[in-house]
C-alpha cells in the first residue's frame, strides 16, 4: 500500500462481496482488474482501478485497493458507493466470514464508513467524487475536507507555512493600499494648498489693481506717473502668472518700488525746490496711506502662507527687476520736476 498521506476524504455507505467465479451468493465473475479475489480488494463504480486507500469504522482501520466494479444498482442515487471484500467487512463489524456461503454473520449487509484515498490508480476510472456506474450523477456529498487528525505532520507544517505566507501577503497588500491612499491624500492636500495660494494671490492682485484704477481718475500728469508705478508692479505680478504659488511673493517683492515712490512723494516740498516741488506734491496726493496699509497686510499674509518658502528664491530674483522699475519711476518723477509739469 502507499503512504497514509490522504489526498481525498469522505463518508459513504459500504456493502460487501466476494467474486471468484464460483457463482455463490450473487457472484458475477472474476474481478475486472484481472486480479484474483482476495482480502483488501474492493469495488468502486467509478474510481480508477488500482486506487489505494483505507476505511475507518467503529475505531477500526482496513486498507483496500480498487480491483473491480460495483455496486451496480445500489449505487444509484449515491446510496451504496463502495463494495468491500467479505473478509474485511467481517473484521470491521466484529462478525465472522463464512467461506461456504460467502456471507458475514450478524445479517448486516451495509455499514457507514469513512474512506481515505492515498493514491489514485492508473487504470480505467475517474478520480474525485464517486458516481454510479450509469454516470447519472456526481456524488459531491461523498467528499469532505480532510480532518487534521488524519494528516501527516509534514502536511500540517506545510499548511501552517502556507497560511503564514498568505497572511503576510495580505498584510503587505493592506500596507501598500494604505500607503497609496496616504499618497493620494497628500497629493490632494498639496493641490488644495496650491489652489488656495493661487486664489489668495489673485485676490491680492485684484485689490492692488482696484486701488490703482481708483486713484488715477484725475487725469493729471502726476496721476499718470502714479498709474505708471502701479502698472509696473502689476507687470511683475503678471510675470509670475505661470507660477501660482509664487504670485503672492512676487507682489511682496515689488513693494519697495511702491514704498520708494511714496517716500519721495511724502518728503517736504522744500527738499525738491529745484526739481519741481509742485509735481512731487501732486504725486504724493495720488499715493494714499491706504496703499501702505493694504500692501503691508497682503505681504504679511503671503509670508505666513505655505507658498512663501517656495517663492522666496523667485522673489529674490524678482527684487533686482523691481529695483530697476523703482529707479525708473523715481527718475521719471525727477525728470518731470526739472522740465515742469
Amino acid at each position: 500500500m502507499s503512504s497514509d498521506s490522504p489526498i481525498q476524504y469522505g463518508k459513504v455507505k459500504a456493502s460487501y462481496f466476494w467474486d471468484d467465479g464460483s457463482g455463490i451468493n450473487g457472484d458475477t465473475g472474476a474481478p475486472a482488474s484481472g486480479e484474483p479475489m482476495q482480502k483488501g480488494l474492493a469495488a468502486s463504480p467509478s474510481w480508477p482501478l488500482g486506487t489505494e486507500g483505507y476505511v475507518l469504522h467503529d475505531g477500526k482501520k482496513a486498507e483496500f485497493f480498487i480491483g473491480d466494479r460495483g455496486p451496480g444498482d445500489p449505487a444509484e442515487g449515491c446510496n451504496v458507493l463502495l463494495d468491500l471484500d467479505g473478509k474485511t467487512f467481517a473484521e470491521l463489524t466484529g462478525e465472522s466470514w463464512n467461506d461456504s456461503s460467502y456471507t458475514v454473520s450478524g445479517g448486516n449487509g451495509h455499514i457507514d464508513v469513512e474512506y481515505v484515498i492515498t493514491k489514485w490508480g492508473d487504470g480505467n476510472g475517474t478520480e474525485g467524487a464517486p458516481r454510479p456506474m450509469s454516470g447519472s450523477t456526481v456524488c459531491d456529498s461523498a467528499v469532505s475536507s480532510i480532518p487534521d487528525d488524519l494528516r501527516s505532520d509534514e502536511e500540517k507544517k506545510a499548511d501552517e507555512q502556507k497560511k503564514k505566507e498568505e497572511e503576510a501577503k495580505k498584510k503587505e497588500e493592506e500596507a501598500q493600499k494604505k500607503k497609496e491612499e496616504q499618497k493620494k491624500q497628500e497629493e490632494a492636500q498639496k493641490k488644495a494648498e496650491a489652489e488656495a495660494a493661487k486664489k489668495k494671490a489673485e485676490q491680492t492682485d485684484k485689490e492692488l489693481a482696484a486701488h490703482s484704477q481708483g486713484d488715477s481718475g484725475g487725469g493729471s500728469a502726476t496721476g499718470t506717473e502714479a498709474q505708471t508705478a502701479a502698472n509696473s508692479m502689476n507687470g511683475f505680478t503678471l510675470a509670475g502668472a505661470d507660477l501660482p504659488l509664487a504670485a503672492g511673493a512676487l507682489t511682496l517683492a515689488v513693494l519697495p518700488a511702491l514704498l520708494i515712490a511714496l517716500f519721495f512723494a511724502r518728503r517736504p516740498a522744500a527738499s525738491y525746490a529745484s526739481e519741481g516741488s509742485g509735481l512731487l506734491s501732486r504725486a504724493a496726493s495720488r499715493l494714499p496711506e491706504s496703499w501702505v496699509a493694504k500692501a503691508t497686510d497682503m505681504g504679511t499674509r503671503v509670508k505666513e502662507s505655505s507658498a512663501y518658502a517656495k517663492a522666496a528664491d523667485l522673489a529674490a530674483k524678482a527684487g533686482t527687476a523691481a529695483g530697476a522699475a523703482r529707479d525708473g519711476v523715481v527718475e521719471r518723477l525727477r525728470s518731470k520736476g526739472r522740465h515742469g509739469a
